[in-house]
């Protein structure tokens, strides 16, 4: 009998119910071709639940990501609350569930599909060969800093965010940027700034002390404004990118919009065993949202991730890339990747595309 998996759901905000919708229908699909078995919990999160309860991540949401295998996520986020304290904005629940559940890494691939080059802003034949990885830290830095305001006499309020990081956090995150690039062209980048700040200067003494454990893997140091420069110059040199937690959330949406939209890359954030949560690189899209025109591709390519990294599961997880990547090639496009918006098809549609495209 199938080993059954429990699998979180949690829509969130915005176009997150919508997204997260047709990747349920995937998982069903699979369990019908490849006879896994996946329980679904469902969990209010972000926006929704500061309506409902008050806080961002209730106790209860919390409870039945602890007793799953993985956590689906959709979107936080929007207008509603941006002026809300920091208690209760949904923000805050992100960091809190990513501290909570021990998720120290995201790792964000960015890979350009040949039929989508005309999607992106940048020319094919720079974008030509891009297939890169950013391996960001996720619960150091500035965000989780101590963060105050004070009133001085000459200039009034000051505000201040604390950067820290220890060795043991860069160790961890730097072993699996290593690891993660010998399963691949053995190439890492380690992006910081350490020509100002010294969290960056203890960042690149640790990441130069473990690189004789990883003979095999070309190391490269980069300062972080030189590589978003990069990015845009020579994406296809890069292979694994890895770097601290505010550096890597800027860097990972630039890398996602080489694909022509950020609706396209899946996430994964992870901790020290196979348990992740798996969520799309966008956000809420709020102006679009209950419009049925959102990219389900991202959250779809989230759950393959899911498949391959928590659940071993790589030959259903290739099926469903390849099915993605069959109903490109048709010329199928949802609003953000369409030259032609006129012929652009909604998101239950694009959904069920992909769906009928999976096979063993």
């Amino acid at each position: 009998m199938a080993e059954v998996k429990k699998i979180a759901v949690l829509p969130g905000d915005g176009i997150g119910p919508e997204v997260v919708a047709e990747a349920e229908k995937v998982l069903k699909k699979v369990e019908e071709l490849f006879g896994h078995k996946f329980e679904l919990a469902h969990g209010i999160f972000g926006g929704i639940a500061i309506d409902q309860t008050g806080s961002p991540l209730p106790q209860a949401t919390l409870d039945i990501c602890k007793d799953a295998d993985a956590v689906l996520l959709g979107a936080v986020g929007g207008p509603k609350w941006d002026n809300n304290p920091k208690e209760t904005r949904p923000e805050t629940g992100l960091l809190g569930i990513r501290k909570e559940l021990g998720l120290f890494s995201n790792i964000r691939p960015a890979v350009i599909f040949d039929c989508l080059k005309e999607a992106s802003t940048l020319k094919p034949e720079v974008l030509e060969g891009t297939d890169l990885i950013v391996v960001r830290e996720l619960t150091g830095g500035s965000y989780f800093g101590e963060k105050f305001r004070r009133e001085t006499a000459e200039n009034g309020t000051e505000a201040v965010d604390t950067c820290v990081y220890n060795v043991k956090e860069i160790e961890r995150i730097a072993h699996q940027g290593f690891q993660i690039a010998q399963k691949r062209r053995k190439k890492l980048a380690s992006v910081d700034k350490a020509n100002v700040m010294e969290t960056s200067r203890l960042w690149r003494e640790t990441v130069n002390r473990l690189a004789p454990q990883y003979p095999d893997v070309e190391l490269e140091h980069i300062l972080v404004d030189n590589c978003a420069m990069q990015l845009l110059r020579r994406p296809s040199s890069f292979d694994v990118i890895v770097t601290e937690n505010m550096f890597g959330d800027i860097l990972s949406d630039e890398a996602a919009m080489l694909t022509g939209s950020i609706g396209m890359l899946a996430s994964a954030s992870l901790g020290e065993g196979s348990f992740g949560l798996y969520e799309p690189v966008h956000g809420s899209a709020p102006d679009i949202a209950g419009q049925g025109i959102s990219n389900p591709i991202a959250t779809i390519l989230s759950v393959a991730l899911m498949f391959k990294l928590s659940f071993n599961y790589a030959e259903a997880g290739e099926s469903i890339e390849r099915a993605v990547k069959e109903v490109l090639d048709a010329g199928h496009r949802t609003g953000d990747i369409a030259v032609d918006k006129s012929q652009a098809i909604g998101t239950t549609a694009m959904g069920d595309l992909i769906i009928a495209a999976i096979r063993k």
